[in-house]
């Protein structure tokens, strides 16, 4: 498959958010997720509001809280959701059997938070973002600070090449107020159970290796949407 070129991509990323906002139904509390794709879902929810659609938005950071407010989305505080209908959220690489590597923005905790309390988990994702194998791209783990020098020996003991986050040349830090490693594992032979690694460390909070979490990955490649589901290999 060609890669897409930036435009192309963009517009491929605007064509899957457009198509998942479409399942959304009316009353429905909708995660929103964080970063490009989920920015255009959020538009596209938006667009569906001055239609008429009434709905209640859950967001997974406060960039997205903050755009969804702009946009006039009615919102519910995370913390206090016991249940949401469906969630919306893009990914750095996902596989056909819907293994997903996130948190390149991150908000991995709380997409993570998002995605586990909803019943329909649908990622927007363009073409470059498929997969055979994750790893490509590095795997995020957030943890808490007190705990950085721990976390990080612990990463090496399971053959991660670990650097700390930064942005303009100071340490990245969450809205959780916590640190970001990115953890280079190369391919990944059997994501559950470095998933499972991952969450036994004390000082974890959350890691990008989003396992059992999407209901639904709707592709965009150019002007075509591809479709893959659980328990099938795609369509």
């Amino acid at each position: 498959m060609a890669a897409l070129t930036p435009n192309h991509q963009e517009l491929a990323k605007q064509l899957a958010a457009q198509a998942a906002v479409k399942l959304v139904k009316h009353n429905d509390i909708v995660g929103l997720g964080t970063g490009s794709t989920a920015s255009f879902a959020l538009s596209a929810l938006s667009d569906r509001l001055k239609d008429g659609l009434q709905v209640k938005g859950v967001p997974s950071s406060l960039q997205t809280e903050e755009q969804a407010k702009a946009l006039g989305i009615p919102l519910l505080p995370l913390g206090e959701v016991g249940e949401i209908d469906i969630s919306i959220d893009g990914a750095d690489e996902f596989t056909e059997e819907l293994q997903l590597l996130k948190g390149g923005g991150g908000a991995l905790f709380r997409e993570k938070i998002v995605a586990s309390l909803s019943k329909n988990r649908i990622v927007v994702v363009d073409s470059s973002k498929k997969v055979s194998q994750l790893g490509a791209f590095k795997v995020p783990v957030e943890l808490a600070p007190v705990a950085c020098r721990y976390v990080l020996d612990q990463l090496a003991t399971l053959g991660g090449k670990t650097q700390l986050r930064h942005k303009n040349d100071t340490l990245f830090v969450t809205d959780n107020q916590n640190y970001i490693a990115d953890v280079d594992f190369g391919l990944i032979a059997d994501p559950q159970a470095l998933a499972i690694q991952l969450n036994q460390i004390e000082g974890v909070l959350a890691h990008g290796l989003f396992i059992g979490l999407a209901t639904k990955v709707i592709m965009a490649t150019g002007e075509e949407l591809v479709v893959f589901e659980q328990d099938q290999k795609g369509s």
